[in-house]
This record gives C-alpha cells, structure tokens and sequence, in this order.
C-alpha cells in the first residue's frame, strides 16, 4: 500500500482506531500492557503455580486430586486423621516409592504454608527449597509476592471501576445541567473533600472487623472526586456544541443527549486516567497495608511485607523483592498511562 493510500485509509478510520494504532506505536506502552496484562493472568493461576497441595497425586494405583479434595493423612499411608501435609518427608517419601508419584506446582508452597522444615531461623534466606526466601514467619516469600499481587491489582481495578462510574456521573450532572446544579455540587465535594480520610480509615477500622469490602466503600467514598472535575469541563464544554443544540432542537430527553451524544465525546480524560488510578489506588492499598489498617491478617499483602521487612532489617531480601514487585507495577502503569494520554491526545488523532 503506498504511502497515500494508507494516509487515505488512516483519515477514514474511527478515532479509537486511531488512538489505538497510535497506542501500538508507542513500543514501551504496549509492551508494558503485554507484560503487565500476563503479569496478572499470571497471577489469577496463582493457585496452580504456587501452591502446597500438588496438581495430581498416584498412591497404590488410585490418582487423587488434592487441590479439590482434602485427604487425610491415612490415605497416604499415614498414621493421623489431619490434613495432609505434603512437605513433610514422611509423605514425600511414601509418595515417591513403588511406583507412586506426585505432581507439585512450579513453586510447592501456599501464601500461608510454614516451611517447619528450613535448615535456617526465621527469616531465611533465598534457598533452593524457598528462591525469594522466607519472611518472619516462615512463609514463602515468592508465594506472598504472588498472591500479594494479585490481590493488589484486583482491589485497585474494583476501586477504579466504582470511582469511575461515581466520578463521571458526578461529572456529568454538574457540567450538563450547570447553574445551581453544579453550584451545589461544588460546594459539596469541597466540603467532603475536606474531610479527613486517614483518620475515618482509622475509626472504622476501629469499629468494625477489617474487610477488603469495606477498605473498598472507605476509599471508593473519596476516589471519585479527581475524575468528576475532568468530566465535568468536557460536559461544560461540550454541552455548548451545535450537535447537542440540534438535539435539543429535535426534542431529545436530557439523558439521552448525556448517554449517546455528550458522554462518548468526553471519555478522553476517563481512559487516559485508568492506568495512574490503577498506580495509585495500589500505593493506597500499600500504605494502608504498612500501616496495618488495610486487608485482614491472614491475607496476602505487599504492604504487610514491607513492614515486615522495615522490623527486619537484615532480612534484605524481604524489602528488595517486595520494593522491586512494586516498582516494576507502577512503572508499567506509568509507561502505559503515557502512551494512553499521547493516543488520547485530540490534536495527534488525525496523524
């Protein structure tokens, strides 16, 4: 195809078809979205990558699947009724013998498995049975890191998702409606604006059982604020326009100019956002977690190993690993919400 026809081709295109042949262009954006996209279905199989129970089990000529079923310790030859556990040598050597055998993940520890059997104290060291080590309990450090990740980008992709729809329909009623409307509203969000979001986090922290679900309501309750001024100028700005006249003209209900015309047309700084919302609401989640007022105890948590490593300063590999999971995450985030903003970019669109 020559060069003018595909300049041809190029013009005729959709504006997100453009945006996103831009996006393409961007070589360190849309590989940071390759990378940090199996980065996270990656982690969504944490369970069959990094887990203590094994894929498949063969004992005396029966397979057992112990990821779905729990098996007592009498079924593989054992003396007790308890749970089994796969790390103890007793186990693996039954497991290993006259033809029996077992499949263990790539990683054969859980979030919460003890290695009572490190050669080490507590925290250990990278070794060959744990490769990122253990933190202070004994945990496997590189099964924390894991599930910590998947449990960070998921809150921050729910806590996006409801500020996002909470700050463009805040966004919306201000700039469309206007006058006492937006008035109203402004004087509204200065007032909850000003409140002091650290120290709620701490009185319903106080008050009820720690939750992902209400450490989401807390922060959702604010995170809309920053998106909805955004929406709120494009609003302004196109509600001005000669096709929402025409609608009106035609006599089109409010709504529907808001849902078909207007809102599509004012999308730029909600999509350009994403990815810097993503980073933050990941730092927030953090910083709370380091605090100890975010996720329950028990639960995999990136902020949880930073403290960890802040009371144990020579267990390097602690803070390093952890400081590097999230560094590589938010520069991801930042490469892809720059090539997203020059895609985005109106004046760029038509190149």
């Amino acid at each position: 195809m020559t060069d003018r026809a595909q300049s041809f081709a190029n013009q005729h295109q959709s504006p997100a078809a453009r945006a996103w042949r831009r996006f393409r262009k961007n070589r360190l954006g849309f590989w940071s979205l390759v990378v940090f996209c199996t980065l996270v279905v990656l982690s969504l199989m944490a369970e069959v990558i990094s887990n203590d129970k094994p894929l498949l089990v063969k004992y005396e000529g029966q397979y057992y699947t112990p990821m779905i079923h729990s098996y007592p310790e009498t079924t593989f030859g054992g003396d007790f009724q308890t749970p089994t556990d796969y790390l103890d040598p007793f186990i693996q050597e039954k497991l290993s013998a006259n033809g029996n055998w077992a499949i263990h993940t790539i990683n054969p520890y859980g979030p919460e498995t003890l290695n009572y059997f490190a050669k080490s104290p507590n925290p250990s060291g990278p070794t060959a049975d744990n490769w990122f080590g253990t933190d202070d309990r004994g945990r496997d450090l590189l099964a924390q890191l894991i599930y910590g990740f998947r449990v960070s980008v998921l809150f921050a992709l729910a806590l996006t998702a409801v500020g996002v729809v909470l700050g463009v329909v805040a966004g919306a009623v201000q700039g469309f409606f206007g006058g006492k409307v937006d008035l109203a509203f402004q004087r509204f969000i200065e007032i909850w604006g000003s409140m002091p979001e650290l120290y709620l986090l701490i009185i319903f922290s106080a008050v009820f059982a720690p939750s992902i679900t209400l450490l989401l309501v807390l922060l959702s309750l604010f995170g809309w604020m920053g998106l909805s001024d955004y929406v709120r100028a494009e609003f302004l700005r196109n509600r001005q326009l000669d096709y929402v006249k025409s609608a009106r003209a035609l006599g089109v209900s409010n709504w529907q100019i808001i849902w078909r015309h207007i809102l599509p047309n004012s999308m730029t700084p909600v999509v350009t956002f994403l990815p810097f919302r993503m980073g933050a609401a990941i730092l927030a989640l953090t910083s709370l977690d380091f605090l100890g007022l975010g996720v329950p105890p028990g639960t995999p948590s990136l902020g949880e190993l930073l403290a960890q490593g802040k009371n144990n300063i020579d267990a390097w590999w602690i803070s390093l690993s952890t400081f590097a999971v999230l560094v590589i995450t938010l520069l991801l985030l930042t490469f892809m919400g720059d090539a997203l903003r020059d895609a985005m970019d109106p004046r760029k669109l038509d190149k």
